[in-house]
């Protein structure tokens, strides 16, 4: 997988991010929209963002939703409810806003295959099970999205993609 150094992922783009520092970067606690104001707000996003200088939208709750749900239903329900409120935002901001997933202490529920850059979640237990998250977000475009790093030689802090179609 591809890795990403700049600060792109701030500024546009869709990213899923799971690391602190890089969640202090964009915005603070207070900023943090739940999922709920996400899904509620599609088709009709504010006219600034509430974070990153008015570049950024960060949005906390897909983790907690999809341990909630099978991984039947959770595959369904992202690609139903979830996957069309990206694109909303994408067709509204284009590359002009970021939206950033907030997902505190993933890090290892998030599994990139090397070999084919195809990304899973891992669900929670008792479930065990991967959503294939390339497969139903992203549409298989395996090649694109890219391991965010804060720094040279560190840990990945997240994922980002510039662009679901």
């Amino acid at each position: 997988m591809r890795q990403l150094r700049d600060t792109v992922w701030q500024r546009r783009g869709t990213s899923w991010v799971w690391d602190e520092e890089a969640r202090n970067q964009i915005c603070a606690a207070s900023e943090v929209w739940s999922l709920r104001q996400f899904l509620r707000a599609k088709g009709n996003w504010p006219g600034d963002l509430p974070s990153n200088g008015g570049k950024t939208l960060v949005v906390a709750g897909l983790d907690g939703s999809l341990d909630l749900l099978t991984p039947t239903d959770a595959e369904a329900w992202l690609g139903d409810a979830i996957k069309p409120a990206i694109l909303s935002f994408q067709d509204d901001w284009g590359s002009d806003g970021a939206l950033v997933f907030w997902l505190p202490g993933s890090h290892n529920r998030i599994k990139a295959r090397p070999a084919t850059d195809e990304v899973a979640w891992l669900c929670h237990a008792p479930h065990g099970h991967q959503i294939d998250l390339g497969r139903i977000l992203w549409g298989q475009a395996n090649e694109y999205p890219q391991e965010i790093l804060l720094r040279d030689g560190g840990k990945p802090a997240g994922l980002f993609h510039l662009r679901i179609t």
